[in-house]
């Protein structure tokens, strides 16, 4: 509970953008992951100085804060496991200035990708991370996710583009990390530092990012598969032409189902569609092309398409990015969809192992049915879990098999999250992937948090089991 000086501190300040409304309260306590845990307050500041204020109380009474942009996360970064105040952005979500000539914009945390992208697309750049999400997802999320999305093949995740943050620490100072220079070699990274920290290190309240030049020209290849394993293998030999697309994304065929249910899009429906999305010059596109077709032949395509049609293309793109939403529909109300080993990535010639691997997992499971998807061209598989939720053996089954993924991508090589984040859902696997380097990040956090109060019991401090704070009715333990 938040003792009540530290309130009516709060109060004296932010006037009405603090509520302690259970309503609030109670709906600050989800994100897009499986668990919920009730806040105590929210806040909602417009300045850095007002961060550092509330950053300062929260250290002073020593009273939990969790930063949050949409809560979009998918592993219960922005739960407030442990109560306290929740700090919502949605009143800093100014585009401070774009300077074209300097290949950078500065923003508040609270901008939308999106939003972000139509005022750069002006000026014919763009800010290339694209997570399924953007259209909701906050750069301030981003940045604190390292989220990167369909185009991270060619153009890399979120943190290749931070240059420059304005951070509040944890114990109140404001300080400026990075450069507003295209290189730096100044000491210590500590801007790519607090990018994918998961708001565990520091509150970002102002981001400076470099920025692309759109590319000319853009088409898109649909292959479709009765092999999901040349399928995989596919994306394997595009890369290894060489040939580097913007963007290869796969969908097996309980995804294909899930958006055609859904959408009505007109996938087909095969044991799995591969999607890869070329640019450049209309002549680069059409030699591609046929590097492209030639490979999908060779590995048994059994329907290519091809289009350069915007209308068609952004048909495509945006099924590709339905899927997590769309996937409940798989099963029509009998099964729905929970986020649990959803973000593994791996070496890229390893793919088609890792997705014969987790269906072969899902065979030993009769409670749980698997989707997998994904950026799959630079490595990172998305896999969706369709449960009845009201089922405690289906959890206990899904519960399984995520260990058994995760065993098998760290026995391949890979790490637990691409994009997605560790939060709680992927935090004992993290342990097992990187046990010998925990407690060199431990020690970052006590540094720089000693009093624990930055989004504490995530990441690193994580200890428990997955199944915790769930946000479904569901009783696992048993008892009646």
């Amino acid at each position: 509970m938040i003792p009540f000086d530290m309130l009516k501190e709060l109060k004296d300040f932010l006037g009405e953008r603090v509520s302690t409304a259970p309503a609030d309260t109670y709906v600050f306590g989800f994100d897009a992951s499986i668990h919920h845990h009730k806040a105590d307050a929210i806040v909602f500041p417009k300045s850095a100085k007002e961060v550092q204020k509330i950053v300062r109380l929260c250290n002073k009474y020593r009273v939990p804060i969790t930063p949050r942009g949409s809560g979009s996360a998918l592993a219960g970064q922005a739960v407030p496991i442990r109560g306290g105040v929740v700090m919502s952005f949605k009143r800093m979500n100014e585009i401070k200035a774009v300077r074209i000539e300097d290949l950078q914009v500065i923003v508040e945390p609270g901008v939308i990708n999106d939003q972000l992208n139509a005022e750069l697309n002006k000026y014919g750049f763009f800010f290339p991370p694209s997570p399924g999400s953007g259209n909701v997802a906050t750069i301030g999320g981003m940045v604190a996710m390292n989220a990167s999305g369909m185009r991270a093949l060619k153009y890399g995740a979120t943190r290749d583009y931070v240059m420059a943050l304005e951070v509040v620490l944890p114990t109140g100072e404001i300080a400026h990390f990075g450069t507003h220079t295209i290189k730096d070699a100044s000491s210590y990274q500590m801007a790519k530092l607090i990018a994918g920290s998961e708001g565990t290190l520091g509150i970002i309240t102002e981001i400076t990012l470099r920025i692309s030049p759109l590319p000319k020209d853009t088409s898109i290849v649909l292959a479709a598969f009765e092999d999901t394993k040349m399928a995989s293998q596919t994306i394997s030999d595009i890369i290894a032409y060489p040939l580097i697309p913007a963007s290869v994304e796969f969908m097996d065929r309980v995804c294909l189902q899930s958006v055609i249910n859904a959408r009505g899009v007109d996938f087909p429906l095969v044991d799995a569609v591969v999607m890869i999305e070329l640019e450049g010059t209309a002549d680069d596109i059409k030699n591609d092309l046929k590097k492209v077709e030639k490979i999908a032949g060779k590995n048994g395509a059994v329907d290519i398409r091809v289009s350069s049609d915007l209308r068609k293309k952004t048909e495509w793109l945006e099924a590709r990015k339905a899927v997590l939403p769309s996937m409940s529909q798989y099963a029509k109300g009998k099964m729905f969809m929970v986020s649990l080993a959803d973000d593994m990535s791996l070496p890229i010639s390893k793919i088609p192992d890792a997705v014969y691997g987790f269906h072969k997992i899902e065979k030993k499971h009769e409670h749980v049915v698997l989707g997998v998807y994904g950026h799959a061209g630079d490595g990172n598989l998305h896999t969706i879990f369709l449960i009845d939720p009201r089922n405690p053996e289906a959890w206990k089954d899904a519960e399984k098999m995520v260990g058994e993924m995760y065993d098998l991508v760290i026995d391949l090589g890979g790490t637990v999250s691409g994009e997605h984040g560790i939060g709680i859902t992927k935090a004992p696997f993290m342990w097992k992937e990187k046990k010998d380097s925990m407690e060199v990040m431990k020690r970052i956090k006590r540094a720089l948090d000693p009093n624990d109060i930055m989004n504490p019991g995530k990441n690193v401090e994580w200890d428990d089991g997955i199944l915790v704070d769930l946000r479904y009715p569901v009783n696992l333990g048993g008892d009646e």
